[in-house]
């Protein structure tokens, strides 16, 4: 009888760990997967400022039309991706080229007096970049749920549930070694 009571215990210490485990990759998906929407977040505020200072840079910005004509592009089809995760590699492909597109103008505005004295242009480039801190304080914390969730994806024995119930790795946020590189102004005077 006590054997078998000994075996209960043990086979239910053994479920408990198991269950824990479960429990743990759950929230780790979950965090990732709010993390995610924080970035979301961040970026839908990002882009529905765009439009605001492409509109107040257009009065000045004849020459840089067409890069205004692309950062709208950009913008449409990345909120065309919606808010999914499994839509985030290329939600970030195009988030990186939005990035580099509004350094563009932002280096631009440097060439129009009248633009960088523009109250409504100083207004908005403050509080662009403000919107890009919170941006990048989004990734930092998506980069960190994802550690975590990987983490309990490749290592033993959670990875084992996480290979039956479906949970996969996550893609990190990652910036190119170009977008590193200081810019120089001069390669958009034109």
């Amino acid at each position: 009888m006590t054997a078998i009571l000994a075996s209960c215990f043990v086979v239910f210490i053994f479920l408990c760990y198991f269950y824990s485990l479960y429990v743990a990759l759950i929230k780790s998906k979950n965090k990732a997967k709010e993390a995610y929407s924080g970035i979301s977040v961040q970026l839908k505020k990002r882009y529905e400022l765009i439009p605001n200072i492409l509109q107040i840079a257009n009065k000045f910005m004849e020459h840089e039309r067409g890069i205004m004509e692309e950062i709208t592009k950009l913008r449409t089809a990345s909120n065309n991706l919606g808010d999914n995760i499994e839509n985030s590699a290329k939600k970030f492909e195009l988030d990186k080229e939005i990035r580099s597109k509004m350094s563009q103008i932002m280096v631009a505005v440097e060439n129009y007096p009248q633009l960088k004295s523009d109250a409504t242009m100083v207004s908005a480039m403050q509080t662009y970049n403000e919107v890009e801190e919170h941006v990048a304080a989004a990734r930092r914390f998506y980069n960190s749920a994802v550690l975590e969730l990987n983490n309990r994806v490749e290592i033993f024995p959670s990875s084992m549930i996480a290979g039956m119930i479906g949970i996969a790795k996550q893609e990190f946020f990652q910036i190119d070694a170009s977008e590193t590189k200081p810019i120089n102004a001069a390669d958009y005077m034109k």
